[in-house]
C-alpha cells in the first residue's frame, strides 16, 4: 500500500510539472528584458527616400555603384527571394514587433557581395606594409565533407580519401574578410579544375579589373596578384612560395608567403568554429585548403561595408 501512494503521488507530481511547462511562454516576450530600440523603420523610411521611391535623393546611376546592378533587378531579385525563403519577407517576431523590410534584409547581402575601390586600397595599403605590393588576398580550395550525400551522386562526390565532398574554393584578406566565393564543385575534382570553372577572373579577362600600379625590383607591374600554394598554375596573378630556399632572402620571402597565404585557412577556421558551416575541415587545413567561390567577391560577412 505504502509503495502504492509513493507511485500515484509521483504521477501527480509530473502531471503538474507538465502542466505548467505546457502553460510557459517559450521564446522572446514582452516584460521579460527591454529590448534595443535599433530604429529600424526610421532606417527603413530613410533607405526607401534614399533609392527605392520616384523623387528618391540618389538617382539610379548612383544605385548601381552602390548595389552594382539596376534597381530593376534588385526589384526581381528581391521579389524572387521572397518567393524562394520566407526569411526575407517582413512579419512580426515573438514579441509582436514588426520586423525589417525586404529591402533592408536584400541590401545587407548586396552590400557584401559589392566591395568598393576604397575597400580594395585598403587591401593595398595592408600588404604594402606587409611587403608584397600589388597582393590582395589569399586563394586556396578545401573539401566540405558531405555527410547526406545522394546515392547517385556519390561516385562524382568521392574525393581521394573515398569521402563524399563538395571543393569550396575562396579569396580571403588580412582580416578574413572573403572577397571571392565559389562552391559546389564535385570532390573528386582538384584545386585547377575548380579553377578553370569559378569566376574569380572573370573581370580581369573582360578588361573591367581595377588598375593597379605598383614596382618591384625597379619593375612596374599593373596586374593584381594573390598568394596561393604549389598545385597552382605559374600566371602573373599567382605568387607562390619557393619550395627549396637557399639564399637567406629567399628562406625570408618563403616564410612570409606562407606565413601570409594562411589568412584563408584562417577564415574558414573562424567559419567552422562560429558557424560550424565547414565540418571536417581541420583534417584539410594542414593539407592546404581554402579558395572560395559562390559568386563574386564578399566582403565579409564579419566586416564593415564600404
Amino acid at each position: 500500500m505504502l509503495q502504492r501512494e509513493v507511485d500515484e503521488q509521483v504521477v501527480i507530481a509530473v502531471a503538474l510539472q507538465d502542466e505548467e511547462n505546457q502553460g510557459r511562454r517559450r521564446g522572446s516576450q514582452v516584460g521579460r528584458r527591454q529590448n534595443v530600440d535599433r530604429y529600424r523603420h526610421y532606417r527603413g523610411k530613410n533607405l526607401f527616400e534614399d533609392y527605392f521611391i520616384p523623387t528618391s535623393l540618389y538617382s539610379d546611376v548612383d544605385f548601381q555603384m552602390r548595389f552594382r546592378m539596376q534597381p530593376h533587378l534588385f526589384n526581381k531579385v528581391m521579389h524572387d527571394i521572397c518567393n524562394y525563403d520566407a526569411y526575407f519577407v517582413q512579419k512580426c517576431d515573438a514579441a509582436g514587433v514588426l520586423g525589417l523590410l525586404p529591402e533592408q534584409k536584400l541590401i545587407a547581402v548586396i552590400r557584401m557581395l559589392a566591395p568598393t575601390l576604397r575597400n580594395l586600397q585598403r587591401l593595398l595599403q595592408k600588404a604594402k606594409a606587409r611587403g608584397f605590393s600589388g597582393m590582395i588576398g589569399s586563394i586556396d580550395c578545401m573539401h566540405w565533407q558531405w555527410k547526406n550525400c545522394p546515392t547517385v551522386s556519390q561516385g562524382d562526390y568521392k574525393n581521394r580519401k573515398c569521402q563524399k565532398s563538395i571543393i569550396f574554393e575562396a579569396v580571403a584578406g588580412f582580416d578574413t574578410w572573403v572577397w571571392h566565393a565559389f562552391f559546389g564543385v564535385a570532390g573528386s575534382q582538384n584545386d585547377l579544375n575548380v579553377l578553370g570553372q569559378s569566376p574569380v577572373f572573370n573581370d580581369v579577362l573582360r578588361g573591367q579589373g581595377p588598375n593597379i600600379t605598383y614596382q618591384v625590383n625597379n619593375i612596374v607591374y599593373h596586374t593584381r596578384y594573390y598568394l596561393a600554394d604549389g598545385i597552382y598554375l605559374r600566371w602573373t596573378t599567382f605568387v607562390k612560395s619557393i619550395p627549396n630556399p637557399r639564399s637567406q632572402k629567399q628562406k625570408l620571402f618563403a616564410t612570409y608567403q606562407e606565413g601570409y597565404r594562411k589568412d584563408v585557412k584562417m577564415c574558414f577556421g573562424i567559419l567552422q568554429a562560429r558557424w560550424l558551416i565547414i565540418r571536417g575541415a581541420a583534417k584539410v587545413y594542414e593539407l592546404d585548403p581554402m579558395n572560395t567561390a559562390l559568386t563574386r567577391i564578399y566582403e565579409r560577412p564579419m566586416g564593415p561595408s564600404g
